[in-house]
């Protein structure tokens, strides 16, 4: 059993691909600023919340553009389901099935 917390952000950070709702989202971006006032709060051993947009996913939904917007609070409270390998956010009321990729490459050097 895994001992280590979970964090989203931390997966967030290191993602290349999120899938929201069923859609894969290339163009996802946080909020660098906020974070770094939490890691500030977090060094001086203080709590720290915010209602602030820490996340914003964007994906195409065939022609329309879809754009989510996650507050920190919304993040830190993400909760993760480990059998299935996702997060839910609740964000308005709604739910949000969450899953951070990370992205395949190969490279083009023989060796």
């Amino acid at each position: 059993m895994h001992s280590e917390n979970l964090y989203l952000l931390d997966q967030l950070e290191t993602a290349d691909m999120l899938q929201i709702d069923g859609l894969h989202a290339f163009q996802f971006e946080l909020n660098e600023a906020l974070l770094d006032q939490a890691d500030a709060a977090a060094e001086l051993g203080q709590p720290f919340a915010s209602d602030e947009e820490v996340l914003r996913i964007e994906s195409m939904d065939g022609r329309d553009r879809r754009v989510w917007r996650f507050s920190y609070n919304e993040v830190m409270e993400a909760v993760y389901a480990q059998e299935e390998g996702f997060w839910t956010l609740l964000s308005a009321g709604t739910e949000h099935r969450l899953f951070c990729l990370g992205a395949v490459s190969a490279t083009g050097d023989d060796e």
